[in-house]
């Protein structure tokens, strides 16, 4: 697997890609029918992104904390699949811009927190610095 074909990477891309979708109504000539429909297909690479993330570790005190963090991401996966319609029909785009803005806050620190996940992971298979 190479590093662009990550699940990082995927999830990356995604929070980039769906960020700057979300910045394209306030450009001038951006026709908000056209904005729907790509933040909807950035919405759709986020989803995925969030569905490939790998197994979180199982192992003694590392494994309340992946819980954590799959439940942190259906619930991520949750308000996208709710939000999904809204922004193709709801009239509120600033709003629907605003919320969407948070969600993805959230869902970059979700993605630190799979990061600190991992590094505890690999730090207590080695030992630390002990």
């Amino acid at each position: 697997m190479t590093a662009l074909s990550t699940p990082t990477a995927g999830m990356a891309a995604a929070l980039h890609g769906l960020d700057q979708a979300l910045d394209a109504p306030r450009q001038t000539g951006v026709p908000l029918g056209n904005w729907r429909w790509v933040v909807r297909q950035r919405m759709g690479v986020l989803r995925d992104a969030l569905i490939a993330e790998g197994e979180h570790s199982q192992d003694g005190w590392l494994a309340a904390r992946g819980g954590t963090i799959l439940r942190e991401r259906n619930a991520l996966l949750g308000r996208l699949s709710a939000m999904g319609p809204m922004v193709l029909e709801s009239p509120e785009v600033e709003e629907i811009r605003v919320e969407m803005k948070r969600l993805l806050r959230e869902a970059a620190r979700h993605v630190q927190r799979m990061h600190d996940l991992a590094y505890d992971a690999v730090e207590m298979e080695i030992g630390g610095s002990e």
